[in-house]
Formats: structure tokens, C-alpha cells, sequence
């Protein structure tokens, strides 16, 4: 079966419903959107706690609920929602094949939008050695096993991370039933707010152990324990637990920008985007966290409505897109979004750039450069921390040139 659209969007998390609710009652004729899963609302489904919604709808609430709220908007809006609805490849340039329950199709559309988000690196993608017992999981697993399959995961468990959704996790180890005995962290510093750090290990009474990695996980058939080490001084411990959890080390979802042959940005492993979230490929977007890892369901959600706009401009033809010059960040700025600049096009989401740093900074100073010369800098009042985005106005490259090199950030 072939199948022509106005819009597809791949991905039903929280960029791809936005995208879809923006755009459906302006698009003459279906925006549909396609996702492998069996239910659409993305990573929000099985995060059964607040803390959602504060950013794009105003009010806070749990995953599961922001996830029905995302689904009803874009379904009030007239868009088509296919889930357990699997791409698997590309046709051509602007048409893919779909894998549903119903058989193969093959989906063409004037514009697509990829939004099919970011994921954790599991404990094999990150090299560490040892047995390979039951009890294993990263914070997504998790949370399926936990909130979706109701399962009893354990009794003692190491969450190995302490970005925000490490104590996402410690949360929902709590909820099931599961005592958290340590966080450990190869980072010198806690990788989230102070706002979480504290008062979560005050209430959760969670040690954290810093500048310490995990070597090996311990157990025949189930977990019963993880080797740690101190990186400073190379002493090691056995922490007992019969469950550990690996949280962050995002990388995007990025096997459909791959096999398209899309540029990727080689700092973020998503897409190249420029300001408006338009990929190299014409007519072909991004947003989300596919584009970068990783940052709250509500700015992927803002992600999606801002893509939207760039998505009608190329589809009522109200601007064709100049050339572009790529923005690219030193160390200790691990990636830089969006990494590409065109001059006169539209401002990024919240007319922000977004950064990741490999090390922190408590009050940084951005400097943009092209060709050497200086074209912005800017003072932050912010800390740039590892586990953690942080971000600069847009200003500080509006001023470069398309017909220049490459724009060069710096963080002193």
C-alpha cells in the first residue's frame, strides 16, 4: 500500500504530539503521526510522578496525565495518531516504509518531522565488566516494569548517575517497594539542581558517592552486589544490592537520521538543525531530543511547536532557505544546539542557544568567533555543570556572516 500526506511526524512523545496539535488545523489535508510503541505520549507514560507540564501547560502534573493531555490536543486538533506503528526504513528522499499490525506501507509526505527522541545508554554500551544477572535495568526499563507491567524489581538497589533522572529513578525504585542504598557518580559534583541533590538525599536518606565509578556488577543469577572505585585514590568496595539501575548517558534516537544519510552533528550525535529545527535535507526536520541529549519533556514539547511554524513556511513556500554555516563549540562545551546558522531565518526555540559541559563553571563567559573575529560574547548567570543543559541568548551569533567559516564558541 502507498500512502501520500501533507506531514508526517515520527515520533509520538511529547515534541511529535506538539508538532501535530500546532499543525493539523493549518495544513490542508492529514497530519499523521506514526510510533512504534502501542500507546503515544513517549518517555512521560511511565513516569508516574509531578513535575510535567509546568512549562508548556501551566500547571504540574504527573507523567501519565501530561501524556493524555499531549494525546487529546493533537487528536482535538484533527491530527492521525498510529501507534505500534514501526518505520523501518526509508524509501526515498521524503517517503518511508511502515510496519503496523495492518501490514507494510509505504508513507510519502510533503514535510517530515523526526521526533523520535533520546534514550539511555544501557550498562553493555558502557563497557562495564562483570556478571550479567537479572536485576539490571536503566531508568526506563524501570519505569515499564514498575508503573506499566507492575512488577517487583527488587529490594535494595545502586542508581549509577545523579542527573535529574537519577533521582526520577530513586523515586520510582521508592514507589516500587525498593530501597535506594547509594548514587554513584564519576562526577566531582552532583550532576543536577541543589534543589534535588539535597533535600532528595535529606528525604530519600540516599548516600551519594562522588568522583566513584562502577567496575563490575556482582551476581550468577541475580544481582548481589556492584564493585565501585574511587577515583581519586583507586580504592574499591563491594556495595551489596540485588538491583542497579544505569540513568543518563542519553544519545538520540538517531537510526532513522543515519540510514537517511542526514547530516549529524558528530558533538550530539542528532541531526545538524538550524534555528528553525530544518535538518540538510530539504523539506526533512527535527525536534525533540533526537536532536541533542537530553533535556525535560516540556522543552521538547516547545521543540514541537516551534517546528511547526518552520514546517508551514515550507509548505505555504514563504522562504527558501539560505546557505549555512555550522556552529561548533570547544572543549569544555561537550555540543552546541542548534549547530547550524542561517542568516535571516528564524530565531531557535525561546531564542536560546543550548550547551552541555564536560566540566563546571560557576559563572561563564561565552565567546562567539568566526574567522577569528569576535561577532558576540556573553556573561552567564548561570553555572555550565555536567548532567545538565544550560543556555545563552541567540545573540551571541546573530551576528555572524553566511558567507564566513564556521562560528566558534568558547567558555571561559
Amino acid at each position: 500500500m502507498n500512502t501520500h500526506v501533507p506531514v508526517a511526524i515520527i515520533g509520538a512523545g511529547p515534541a511529535g504530539l506538539q508538532a501535530a496539535a500546532v499543525l493539523a488545523p493549518r495544513v490542508d489535508g492529514p497530519v499523521v503521526v506514526f510510533d512504534r510503541e502501542a500507546q503515544a505520549g513517549g518517555v512521560p507514560r511511565h513516569c508516574n510522578h509531578p513535575g510535567y507540564g509546568m512549562r508548556d501547560m501551566r500547571r504540574v502534573m504527573t507523567g501519565p496525565a501530561y501524556a493524555r493531555s499531549l494525546v487529546k490536543l493533537a487528536d482535538r486538533a484533527g491530527a492521525t495518531i498510529k501507534t505500534s506503528s514501526m518505520v523501518t526504513d526509508w524509501a526515498d528522499d521524503h517517503s518511508f516504509n511502515v510496519t503496523s499490525p495492518k501490514g507494510r506501507d509505504t508513507v510519502t509526505a510533503d514535510a517530515i518531522v523526526i521526533a523520535t527522541g533520546a534514550r539511555e545508554r544501557p550498562r553493555a554500551a558502557r563497557w562495564v565488566p562483570g556478571d550479567r544477572p537479572a536485576g539490571v535495568f536503566t531508568t526506563g526499563e524501570l519505569q515499564q516494569a514498575i508503573h506499566l507491567e507492575h512488577q517487583k524489581v527488587g529490594s535494595q538497589a545502586v542508581v549509577v548517575g545523579s542527573e535529574l533522572v537519577s533521582w526520577s529513578a530513586v523515586l520510582t525504585l521508592r514507589m516500587g517497594g525498593v530501597n535506594t542504598v547509594a548514587m554513584v557518580t564519576e562526577s566531582p559534583r552532583p550532576e543536577t539542581y541543589a534543589m534535588f541533590t539535597y533535600p532528595g538525599s535529606l528525604v530519600f536518606g540516599t548516600p551519594l558517592h562522588r568522583s566513584t565509578r562502577v567496575v563490575r556488577v556482582i551476581g550468577r543469577h541475580r544481582v548481589s552486589g556492584v564493585e565501585v572505585e574511587q577515583l581519586s585514590t583507586g580504592r574499591r568496595a563491594v556495595i551489596p544490592c540485588d538491583t542497579v539501575v544505569f540513568t543518563g548517558d542519553w544519545i538520540p534516537d538517531h537510526e532513522l537520521v543515519r540510514r537517511a544519510g542526514i547530516e549529524i552533528d558528530p558533538a550530539t550525535l542528532g541531526p545538524r538543525v538550524d534555528a528553525g529545527l530544518t535538518t540538510a535535507r530539504e523539506g526533512v526536520f527535527a525536534a525533540g531530543n533526537v536532536i541533542h541529549p537530553v533535556d525535560t519533556a516540556g522543552v521538547a514539547a516547545m521543540d514541537g511547536v516551534h517546528v511547526a511554524d518552520s514546517v508551514f513556511d515550507y509548505l505555504s513556500h514563504a522562504s527558501a532557505p539560505g546557505s549555512a554555516v555550522k556552529i561548533v563549540a570547544e572543549a569544555p562545551i561537550k555540543w552546541v544546539t542548534p549547530s547550524a546558522f542561517r542568516a535571516g531565518g528564524r530565531k531557535p526555540p525561546a531564542g536560546r542557544l543550548l550547551f552541555w559541559a564536560d566540566r563546571y563553571v560557576p559563572r561563564p563567559t561565552l565567546v562567539a568567533r568566526q574567522d577569528e573575529r569576535v561577532i558576540g560574547t556573553v556573561r552567564l548567570g548561570q553555572a555550565a555543570a555536567p548532567g545538565r543543559v544550560f543556555h545563552a541568548p541567540w545573540q551571541l551569533v546573530a551576528g555572524a556572516r553566511p558567507d564566513a567559516g564556521d562560528i566558534q564558541i568558547t567558555l571561559g
